[in-house]
């Protein structure tokens, strides 16, 4: 049997960061087991359904890189142009909702009731295997012994979640259920809704539910909830996959670090706990920060070009070679991209503005001959790499009877309008020699004296 597994999310707010690990435990099992993922937008509540939530819903995976393999071609926002598939829309699935409720209606096993279609549900007990919870069983509650049926088409003519979410898992051929625990409760109306209709339901596997570190469970509002949050904060794409998995799921070895491949070949729904999982958001950046420093050289400067593209800075006005040696200075040096565009946003920019404060403390008049000593060093300096700027600045500071440091910070500010950032030599070094004598030369005009 070939596995058929599906995303089915509501088109009603951001990509909560559970939905996307449900997304990717989808992903990763039709992976490991060469199978299909299936998208599909549950949207028949058109009061609460819109099209901003759907794009982030589809932009949140395409940034995870969890690519699903079945869905209509489009032609529209979804996809426009790229000939991608887009996701199945139950909003345009509506005939098939209707054709399997006259079949229930003519076999007696629906009814109708004030306006609204009702399901006759079995009156004993449902109890299934769960691929991660194991064997479950569901009694009927006090109320529900008295009337155990329930709605499946609204006195609106609408759809309920029950109903289009089993003949949509039927009619596509699925065959495991990944979801949430909190879905659990569900189950035995979806297996008596497929046993109805004569065929056997998925296997179920729920996976636990993430928490916040009190133990609450993670609603929409609580922080670290979104993922659109960790796209617009600059996080590697790689590293949220990679603490996504965590949550909820463990490799035998305890490993923490796997790339995508790897997280495909180990994953598998035994190693799923049953415990809830707790968000660490702390842990989360830590992670981001160790992926940052390992990234490969292609893949770093384009997460970096894009970060700082966010932020408005252009970097195709500049030589590639430029780019990527000015990027180079700021491996290691940063949690997030986000952090990108201050810390070295001053490699792309026209005009360094300096800190009001540094420039108060550094742009004194005594600092003026000072810089213009070493402005005069530099100038006739045949190889203006990291090494000679370094001999150099500490060669002027031993001439002028002073420590390293008084040089130091009044040309990290004059080339860069900060107090910190890259390597001072470095960052001279990719800013090259006429340009680094222009900025001083600007500082030098602006110290007093």
């Amino acid at each position: 049997m070939s596995v058929r597994v599906r995303f089915a999310p509501s088109p009603t707010g951001y990509l909560h960061i559970g939905g996307a690990r449900t997304a990717l435990f989808n992903w990763l099992y039709a992976r490991h087991c060469g199978g299909k993922l299936v998208l599909r937008i549950e949207d028949t509540d058109a009061a609460r359904n819109t099209q901003e939530a759907t794009d982030a819903i589809l932009n949140g995976l395409r940034w995870l890189g969890l690519a699903w393999d079945e869905g209509p071609l489009t032609g529209d926002a979804t996809g426009a142009g790229r000939g991608d598939r887009g996701p199945y829309f139950q909003s345009q699935r509506r005939e098939n909702y209707q054709r399997r409720v006259e079949a229930l209606l003519q076999h007696d096993l629906a009814y109708e009731r004030d306006g609204a279609i009702r399901f006759r549900m079995r009156r004993e007990a449902t109890v299934f295997e769960d691929l991660i919870v194991g064997e479950v069983r569901r009694e009927l509650t006090d109320r529900e012994q008295e009337d155990p049926d329930f709605v499946i088409v609204r006195s609106d003519g609408q759809p309920v979640f029950h109903l289009t979410n089993v003949v949509d898992d039927l009619e596509m051929g699925i065959t495991h259920v990944i979801r949430g625990e909190d879905h659990l409760s569900n189950t035995p109306k979806h297996i008596a809704l497929f046993e109805a209709f004569g065929v056997p339901a998925p296997k179920y596997a729920h996976i636990p539910l993430i928490l916040n570190p009190n133990g609450s469970k993670m609603s929409k509002r609580d922080e670290g909830a979104s993922l659109q949050t960790y796209v617009e904060e600059g996080y590697a794409p790689e590293a949220v996959l990679n603490y996504l998995c965590l949550l909820g799921w463990s490799p035998k070895d305890n490993q923490e670090f796997l790339n995508a491949d790897e997280l495909v070949e180990r994953f598998d729904l035994p190693q799923v706990l049953r415990h809830n999982a707790r968000f660490d958001l702390a842990k989360l950046q830590w992670m981001n920060g160790q992926y940052l420093a390992r990234l490969n050289d292609d893949r770093f400067h384009e997460l970096c070009v894009h970060a700082l593209g966010r932020a408005g800075i252009d970097t195709n006005r500049f030589p590639v070679a430029y780019v990527k040696a000015a990027l180079d200075t700021c491996r290691g040096k940063l949690k997030t991209f986000s952090e990108l565009p201050g810390y070295a946003g001053f490699y792309f920019a026209d005009a360094v503005e300096y800190d009001p404060e540094a420039a108060r403390t550094q742009f004194v008049a005594e600092a003026r001959p000072r810089l213009l000593r070493l402005r005069e060093a530099y100038a006739g300096l045949g190889d203006f790499n990291a090494g000679m700027l370094e001999a150099q600045l500490k060669n002027t500071a031993g001439e002028l009877g002073v420590k390293a440091g008084v040089l130091v910070h009044p040309v990290r500010l004059a080339c860069t309008g900060k107090t910190s950032g890259p390597s001072l030599y470095h960052l001279l070094e990719v800013l090259g020699k006429a340009r680094v004598l222009e900025l001083l030369d600007r500082a030098l005009a602006a110290i007093p004296g």
